[in-house]
C-alpha cells in the first residue's frame, strides 16, 4: 500500500515528504524507513507507478507578463505546444495567434506556425496546475526569422539586460546587432555580418560568467571598443 502525499506538478524543496510505502521512484529522491524525500528544489512528477523529481536548477519557471522565446514542437488543429525551456509546455491556442480570427475548417495552423519555427511569446497565465497560456498577437510579438540563439541561466537575463537597457543597448550598439532577450535565457541575436553576432554572442557569455562582479558594464564596453578600434586599424 503507498500513499502520494502532493499533487502532480508540486514544486518541492530538498527534505520535503513526497509518499509513503511501497513506491518505485527515480532522479531527486531518497528513501528512509517508509518515506520518500525530496533531495532537490524541483517539479515533483507522479506517473501513477513511479515518482521523480526533475531538478529546476537553471531551469526556468513561467511567470504570466513574461516574454520569451521558444520552439513550436507540435501543431494541432486548433493549437501549438512550444518549447520554452522550462518542466511546463506552453500552449497557444489559434484565437489568440493573430488578430485575424482563425476557422478551423478554412484556416491550416502550419501556415501560421509549423513545427521548427523560433518564436517570441508572451506568457498571460500559468498556475501549475496547467501547462502555461502564450500568446502572439501583440505587437512585437510572433516568428523570429534568422539569426541565432543562445541559451544562458534564465536568472542571469537581469543583468544582461541591466538597469533600464543599458548593458543590452551598449551591446546592441556596440556589436551593430538586434538582440531580443526572452525571460526564458534564450536570446535571439541578428546582424549584416557573422562577426557582429558571434562578438555579441561573446559579450553575453561574458556578462552571464561575471554576472555578480564589480566593474562589468565598463569591461565590456573595453572589450568592444577594442575590437571596434582593431577592425579599423
Amino acid at each position: 500500500m503507498s500513499k502520494i502525499a502532493l499533487e502532480n506538478h508540486a514544486i518541492v524543496i530538498p527534505g520535503d515528504i513526497l509518499a509513503e510505502g511501497n513506491v518505485r521512484y527515480g532522479e531527486g529522491i531518497i528513501k528512509r524507513g517508509d518515506y520518500y524525500y525530496s533531495t532537490v528544489v524541483g517539479l515533483f512528477q507522479d506517473k501513477g507507478d513511479f515518482i521523480q523529481v526533475k531538478s529546476l536548477k537553471g531551469k526556468y519557471v513561467p511567470r504570466s507578463g513574461d516574454l520569451v522565446i521558444g520552439k513550436i514542437i507540435e501543431v494541432g488543429l486548433t493549437n501549438w505546444i512550444i518549447d520554452i525551456g522550462s518542466p511546463y509546455f506552453a500552449v497557444l491556442l489559434a484565437n489568440n495567434a493573430t488578430e485575424k480570427k482563425f476557422d478551423p475548417v478554412k484556416d491550416d495552423a502550419r501556415r501560421i506556425f509549423n513545427v521548427g519555427d523560433i518564436i517570441l511569446t508572451k506568457i498571460v497565465s500559468f498556475d501549475r496546475t496547467r501547462d502555461p497560456q502564450v500568446i502572439t498577437n501583440e505587437r512585437g510579438l510572433g516568428k523570429l526569422r534568422g539569426g541565432r540563439i543562445i541559451e544562458i541561466e534564465a536568472a542571469h537575463i537581469p543583468r544582461v539586460i541591466g538597469k533600464k537597457g543599458t548593458m543590452i543597448n551598449m551591446v546592441k550598439r556596440l556589436t551593430r546587432t538586434q538582440i531580443i532577450t526572452g525571460q526564458n535565457g534564450r536570446i535571439w541575436i541578428q546582424g549584416k555580418k557573422k562577426e557582429d553576432e558571434l562578438k555579441a554572442i561573446e559579450s553575453i557569455k561574458k556578462i552571464e560568467l561575471e554576472a555578480h562582479t564589480q566593474g562589468l558594464t565598463d569591461r565590456i564596453r573595453d572589450m568592444l571598443s577594442e575590437n571596434n578600434n582593431n577592425e579599423i586599424r
